[in-house]
């Protein structure tokens, strides 16, 4: 005996089956399905017409104790007629909130352009200064030039 006490497979004859025997399995196999189906085909139609209203079978330990989860949504299936598919669609918590950002950033931006925000009015203080200092260094420039052009007609002459 080998060690553990076990037989080995290896080394032994081959078993073939027969063809004959292959085929006349297949043959009562292919039977057996197409009873079940016939039989699974009038079982359905009765259980259609019986498990309108029925729940779900359980698992487990639910069909034995009775579970009051609040937060265990069950999922009940609903007839077509049932569906309202003209009903407002609920929106999720953050599909509302990208809607108000948009929207809030909207409000700002009409504010911003009136010029009503804080950062408006910092802004339109910002452009005035420099529209201011613009306007003096245009006007030095110019009495420069002006200048220049009284010293060469001076020393033209």
């Amino acid at each position: 005996m080998p060690r553990g006490g076990r037989k080995s497979h290896k080394g032994r004859g081959k078993q073939f089956s027969n063809p004959e025997e292959i085929d006349r399995q297949m043959k009562a196999q292919r039977e057996l399905e197409a009873k079940e189906g016939a039989d699974r085909e009038s079982s359905e139609s009765e259980e259609e017409s019986s498990s309108d209203d029925e729940e779900p079978k359980r698992k487990g330990v639910e069909g034995i104790i009775e579970i009051e989860n609040p937060n265990r949504i069950s999922q009940k299936s609903k007839k077509i007629v049932e569906v309202d598919v003209n009903a407002p669609k609920e929106l999720s918590r953050r599909e509302r909130e990208e809607i108000e950002k948009q929207k809030a950033k909207e409000r700002y931006m009409k504010l911003h352009l009136e010029g009503k925000t804080d950062q408006a009015r910092a802004d339109l203080a910002r452009l005035a200064i420099i529209k201011k200092q613009r306007e003096d260094a245009a006007k030095k420039r110019e009495d420069l030039r002006k200048e220049k052009e009284a010293e060469e007609a001076k020393s033209k002459r």
